[in-house]
C-alpha cells in the first residue's frame, strides 16, 4: 500500500533500514554494498532499495533534512511497511574540543530545540534514547572493524542558520557532543512504535576550530558508518 511519500508495495522493504540524508548517498551505498538491488521509491526523489548483504535482507532510503522530514519518512516506514530496525547514518557538527573531523559518534540520547515534543501534551520533554541492543551491537562492531568512536548526548536542532552564531555554546556547556537535525524524532518515533533506531553521525565540521571536511573526503569517511550499519544486520 503506498502512502503520500513511498509507493513501496507490501514486502518491498526489509526489517532493517539504513536512512542517509542525501538520497543520492542511499544510491550510492545500494550499488557498491548490496547484491539484487531493487528501487523501491521514487517519490520526491527520495530514492529507496532493497538488496541482500552477505545474504541478508536490507533496505537503504534517504530521509531528508530536519525532523519533519525524518518524521514523516521513519513514521510512515514504522506504521506502513514493518521497519522494525532503523539506523541513520549521517554527518553532524562538533561541539566539543576532543571530536575532529571525521570521527564516529554515536548518539547515546538526543536533545532538541524543536517543538517536536510538543505534541505529547507534557509539562516536560521525552528523554530521547536509542535502542541498547543497537547500541551495543554497534559499539561491538566499530570495536572489532577498528574503527574509533565516540558515543554520547547530541543535540537535533531545528535551525542550521541560525540568527546568534553563538548560540551552539548554550549546548555546548550541557555536555553534548555534536550537532544534527534528525535524531531526536528518529528515537521517538521508533519508542512509540515500539521498535529499535540507533543514529549514527561522522563530524563533518568542528564549531570550534572552524575545520570542515572537504567534499572529497566526505564519501571516504561516511564508509565507516556503512561499515558498522551492515554488522547490525539479522
Amino acid at each position: 500500500m503506498a502512502t503520500p511519500h513511498l509507493q513501496a508495495q507490501p514486502g518491498e522493504i526489509a526489517e532493517t533500514i539504513l536512512l542517509p540524508g542525501d538520497p543520492l548517498r542511499a544510491r550510492q551505498i545500494a550499488e557498491e554494498m548490496l547484491t539484487g538491488i531493487q528501487c523501491f521509491n521514487q517519490v520526491r526523489n527520495m530514492l529507496g532499495f532493497t538488496g541482500y548483504y552477505q545474504g541478508k535482507s536490507v533496505s537503504v532510503m534517504g530521509t531528508g533534512m530536519g525532523m519533519p522530514s525524518m518524521g514523516i519518512y521513519s513514521s510512515e516506514l514504522i506504521r506502513y511497511y514493518g521497519a522494525k530496525k532503523l539506523i541513520r547514518i549521517g554527518t553532524a557538527g562538533a561541539m566539543q574540543a576532543h571530536l575532529k573531523v571525521r570521527d564516529v559518534v554515536m548518539a547515546q540520547a538526543a536533545s532538541t530545540d524543536s517543538n517536536f515534543p510538543a505534541q505529547f501534551g507534557l509539562v516536560g520533554h521525552i528523554a530521547a534514547t536509542p535502542d541498547f541492543g543497537l547500541l551495543r551491537g554497534a559499539v561491538e562492531a566499530a570495536e572489532r572493524l577498528e574503527i574509533p568512536f565516540h558515543a554520547g548526548p547530541v543535540v537535533s536542532s531545528d535551525v542550521f542558520y541560525h540568527m546568534d552564531p553563538e548560540y551552539w555554546k548554550k549546548w555546548q556547556k550541557t555536555g553534548a557532543l555534536c550537532i544534527e537535525m534528525e535524531t531526536y524524532a528518529l528515537y521517538q518515533n521508533a519508542r512509540l512504535g515500539g521498535v529499535k533506531a540507533l543514529a549514527m553521525n561522522v563530524i563533518s565540521d568542528s564549531l570550534i576550530s572552524g575545520e570542515q571536511l572537504p567534499a572529497t573526503e566526505r564519501q571516504h569517511s561516511f564508509q565507516d558508518l556503512v561499515r558498522i550499519a551492515l554488522e547490525l544486520i539479522d
